[in-house]
């Protein structure tokens, strides 16, 4: 039998009652849980590779902030035929549009700089930290799901008879009484599937430095293509070219590369464990 649910207030807390009352918003704390989530396992996996107590949230410090403002110049750019007639709502983050690929874009460049100046590989540093990153995107999905966006077109009726999907989400990605796909949950599921595979592989197997990060590199882009092709609020680059299918297989084919020529070219002979106290 289907449970009828009312859907979720997007709306954790509200203080004040006028137009300009503060509002948290549940995107924002999935958002947050990510990070600390996510900052906790890596810290604790930097500590047992012998890295500096402080290393990580000395990164962080640039790394998050930045993020969020190449997140956000990344939607402009591929939204710019809006934002070209308002500009005064660029910096409006608040009232939504921010792209994850723009996040990581920015936080790669802010680690390689990071990491240069402290004399500290790079590498080492992005096969620590691709688990967090995993689990950010696992959680911060659920923002998504609270927001009833980044969802696919409508479902048919077979797949809302056939469907192991829990009735509380399905009535989640029902608006205006058309139930959509959730491909939140779908990207979701498969970074935690990504994720389990990368805490397998790295105990498992011998794998060089850096390709655990890479790993991650291909695997979400792989995940992200298909999934993107369901999305019905993608980001085009021109006419039905969608910015982050364009960006998976970019992604997808310069993990590859830089995987084959560091392991076949340069040889490298650095393992994921060395430097493990």
């Amino acid at each position: 039998m289907n449970l009828f649910l009312l859907a979720i207030n997007p709306v954790a807390i509200r203080i004040g009652t006028s137009d300009t009352a503060l509002e948290v918003r549940w995107y924002g704390i999935l958002i947050a849980l990510g990070i600390v989530l996510g900052y906790i396992i890596v810290q604790r996996e930097m500590l047992k590779r012998g890295m500096h107590p402080d290393f990580l949230t000395d990164m962080l410090i640039w790394a998050i902030p930045i993020s969020i403002i190449s997140a956000r110049i990344y939607y402009v750019i591929f939204t710019w035929d809006y934002y070209r007639d308002h500009p005064g709502q660029i910096i409006q983050i608040w009232n939504g549009g921010i792209a994850i690929h723009g996040a990581l874009i920015g936080a790669v460049i802010t680690a390689i700089i990071f990491t240069r100046k402290r004399g500290v590989s790079f590498w080492k540093v992005a096969d620590i930290t691709a688990p967090g990153l995993l689990i950010g995107q696992i959680i911060g999905r659920w923002g998504n799901f609270m927001n009833q966006e980044a969802h696919g077109g409508p479902v048919s009726e077979s797949f809302k008879e056939n469907t192991i999907i829990p009735d509380w989400i399905m009535n989640q990605m029902t608006i205006e009484g058309v139930t959509y796909h959730p491909t939140f949950l779908y990207e979701s599921m498969w970074n935690v599937v990504g994720l389990i595979l990368i805490l397998i592989i790295r105990r498992v197997l011998k794998m060089k430095r850096g390709e655990i990060f890479l790993f991650y590199v291909i695997w979400y882009s792989i995940g992200r293509f298909f999934i993107e092709g369901m999305r019905t609020d993608s980001l085009y680059v021109i006419g039905s070219l969608r910015a982050a299918q364009l960006v998976s297989v970019a992604g997808v084919i310069i993990g590859i590369t830089i995987w084959l020529y560091r392991r076949y070219v340069m040889k490298v002979n650095e393992n994921y464990e060395d430097g493990q106290k």
